[in-house]
């Protein structure tokens, strides 16, 4: 071959490419979080959907951000890591103590039945991953009257969060029995939160793993929640190509017997630098996994 069809062989190629590139800017350049925010929302029209900056704490995309800061409604599990890692930061659980869960669990007549696969006996970082109630009711019987507000308000869960005008305020009723503590620590009685809370809720908790990371408390948290979005209850979120740590939620509606689902993530799952909130108003917590799911899948933290 001459020099010149030396020189065309390589060229050739390489033009390619570079015709190829505005339009691969471009693409990348559409990935956001409001347009990801807005996908989603053709894909779960009713889910109220919040995505916040963990440096800032500033409202990086929303889905219904008005019903987002008015929708009040029981966290379910969402609330075992805030209450384990406080518990665990101030030495008051051991996280290598293992309990053992018959999947049957009664609490005040209601029937609180654990959906994990068979397992012999947890600790903290298996409980969170498969979100255990029989484990976590174990915990609730550790707290102490009043303990659990106290647990709870630094991390902003229950306060407005000045993100969006008109917002709702948390409802918590302080627990007085065993039964009672149980049951608000397993969020599906005495508390209920609007996604802007719960979102605001698990960015100090991302700064707190983060600022921690050596400790046991960081370790045990964030490895059942990353363990938790990959193959645990909330893995259902892992189909958006993003790493991300994770916790589902399940709750009743105090007005019927239909359940609503969280889903609250931090991505990516080694740094994360967004917690995303989805609430759906009917369906389970592996649902709302789902919608995050397809909101990574079209966010710009998406993988090439």
């Amino acid at each position: 071959m001459d020099t010149l069809g030396v020189r065309a062989a390589f060229i050739i190629p390489i033009l390619a490419v570079l015709l190829a590139a505005p339009s691969f800017g471009r693409s990348q350049l559409a990935r956001t979080w409001p347009s990801a925010a807005s996908h989603s929302e053709h894909f779960a029209p009713q889910a109220r959907i919040v995505v916040l900056d963990v440096a800032t704490g500033h409202l990086l995309a929303a889905s219904h951000l008005s019903e987002a800061a008015r929708t009040l409604a029981a966290p379910g599990s969402t609330l075992k890591p805030l209450v384990l890692y406080s518990l665990l930061v101030s030495d008051r659980w051991d996280s290598s103590r293992r309990i053992a869960c018959t999947r049957k669990l009664t609490v005040a007549g209601r029937s609180l039945n654990c959906s994990h696969p068979p397992a012999d006996p947890m600790d903290a970082r298996q409980a969170l991953t498969w979100s255990c109630n029989t484990y976590f009711a174990a915990v609730a019987g550790a707290l102490a009257p009043g303990e659990l507000r106290k647990l709870l308000a630094p991390t902003g869960l229950l306060t407005q969060t000045g993100l969006a005008p008109d917002e709702a305020t948390a409802l918590f009723r302080d627990p007085q029995s065993p039964d009672q503590r149980c049951l608000t620590l397993l969020g599906v009685d005495g508390v209920l939160v609007t996604p802007l809370e719960l979102a605001t809720a698990y960015r100090w908790l991302t700064l707190q793993l983060a600022s921690h990371a050596d400790s046991v408390a960081a370790r045990v948290v964030q490895d059942g929640l990353q363990d938790s979005a990959s193959f645990g209850m909330a893995g259902a979120a892992s189909f958006g190509g993003v790493s991300i740590a994770g916790k589902t939620g399940t709750a009743g509606h105090a007005t019927g017997a239909q359940t609503h689902g969280w889903f609250i993530g931090l991505a990516p799952s080694a740094r994360p630098r967004a917690v995303i909130a989805v609430y759906l108003p009917g369906g389970r917590g592996s649902d709302a996994a789902r919608v995050a799911a397809e909101l990574l899948a079209h966010s710009p933290l998406r993988e090439q």
